[in-house]
């Protein structure tokens, strides 16, 4: 057996040893910069749903294979830039990073141009850096709305917490923005955190050394 598939059975155990809702998680191996050599063997096991950081990576990587197979779902987890966003509709099949207006907009015209129904997460920087991508929390409930008017499917928030620091309050304060505006799924956790995350009703975890090994 592959490595890769090891380490996602050893996930889902873990997943399904301290949870009774285990099924609800989706598990998203996150592959970017990993050859489809390391990929097709979690395919072949039946894994279906993949993360990727860059578009043009991406449409490289996968636009054969998912011709090939329907089941596979991509997620874009990377920042995502308004040039790119007419690749980004035609390959993946959700987006996690959607944070301005700008990109909501340019997102819903080109659903409409390729008869399109991408699943969308609202990236939102829960710790305030300035560094980071994401929008603050107090505008997110204004953007939401602002979505709902441009008729995305807006599945629920996402974020990445500061890096260093305990991550269970960010997803907590997460978890209450997200229940505030009715939202069912939320996009936290990855390999370091995602049994916190989990605990605080993530939904989706993005998991990529955990299953492919730490990136050189």
């Amino acid at each position: 057996m592959h490595s890769s598939v090891q380490n996602l059975i050893n996930i889902q155990k873990n997943i399904k040893s301290k949870f009774d809702f285990y099924q609800r998680i989706k598990i998203i191996a996150v592959s970017k910069t990993y050859p489809i050599e390391y990929i097709k063997p979690l395919i072949d096991h039946g894994h279906f749903d993949f993360g990727e950081n860059k578009v043009q990576e991406a449409i490289e990587k996968w636009s054969k294979i998912k011709n090939e197979n329907s089941l596979i779902k991509l997620h874009l987890v990377g920042k995502l830039q308004t040039n790119k966003v007419k690749y980004a509709v035609k390959i993946f099949d959700y987006i996690h990073s959607v944070d301005n207006e700008k990109l909501a907009s340019k997102i819903a015209k080109e659903q409409i141009k390729n008869n399109k129904n991408i699943k969308i997460f609202i990236q939102v920087n829960v710790g305030n850096e300035i560094q980071k991508s994401g929008i603050s929390k107090n505008k997110v409930s204004d953007f939401y709305t602002y979505c709902l008017k441009l008729k995305l499917d807006i599945q629920g928030l996402m974020c990445i917490p500061p890096e260093g620091q305990n991550s269970d309050r960010f997803f907590k304060d997460l978890k209450i923005i997200n229940e505030s505006l009715g939202l069912k799924k939320l996009s936290m956790g990855m390999s370091s955190d995602y049994i916190s995350a989990i605990q605080n009703s993530s939904t989706h975890v993005r998991i990529g050394s955990n299953i492919f090994g730490k990136r050189v």
